[in-house]
Order: structure tokens, then C-alpha cells, then sequence
């Protein structure tokens, strides 16, 4: 899990990224261990509202994770992210997993 700003940082700098219209993934492969940060900025709105975004994310990633690469990982939401029905995360984040190279094959 990420937790420290650096660490973010250090994942958009030098991280790929892909976008879609409800989430933006950053991926770094850097480390044999899959780690991840999730973010949710005022823009998508209240406390609540960025709090079930992150629950979405966090849903969303433990599904995926399985078919992912080691690595770095850090979703930022979107004021979508909160509106958007799941199979619509789900396939966004298929996309931008492929988009980002962190996909198994």
C-alpha cells in the first residue's frame, strides 16, 4: 500500500499512465510486489462522495489484481467515478491496464 507523498510522486513522474472518462491509472514497474495508493481530490466532491469513490476503486483493483503485473499502482478518481455503474469501471480499468502495459498476457 502507498502511503507516503513521495511515493505517489515517484509513481506519476517516472509511472505510465492511462485515462478514461471515471479514473486515471498510474503504473510503475519497480518493485516485485504489487503495491497501491488511491486518491480522490474535492473535485469529486464531499467526504462521502470521495470515500465511496475510493471503496469503488479499492473493489475494483482487489478484482483485477490477480490478472495484474508487479508493481506500483496509484488510481485517481474522477467526479464520475461516484456515478458510474461498475461494469463501466470494470471495463475502463481492463483498457487502461492494457494502455499501461500492466496487464498479464
Amino acid at each position: 500500500m502507498l502511503k507516503h507523498n513521495r511515493e505517489f510522486q515517484l509513481v506519476y513522474r517516472k509511472g505510465k499512465s492511462a485515462h478514461s472518462h471515471a479514473l486515471v491509472l498510474f503504473y510503475l514497474p519497480n518493485t516485485p510486489d504489487i503495491s497501491v495508493g488511491f486518491t480522490a481530490s474535492k473535485k469529486v466532491g464531499n467526504a462521502v462522495k470521495r470515500n465511496r469513490a475510493k471503496r469503488r476503486m479499492r473493489a475494483l483493483f482487489h478484482a483485477f489484481e490477480p490478472l495484474l503485473l508487479p508493481g506500483s499502482y496509484v488510481l485517481v478518481a474522477k467526479a464520475t467515478t461516484v456515478d458510474v455503474p461498475y461494469a463501466v469501471l470494470e471495463k475502463a480499468f481492463r483498457k487502461m491496464a492494457a494502455q499501461a502495459g500492466a496487464l498479464r498476457t
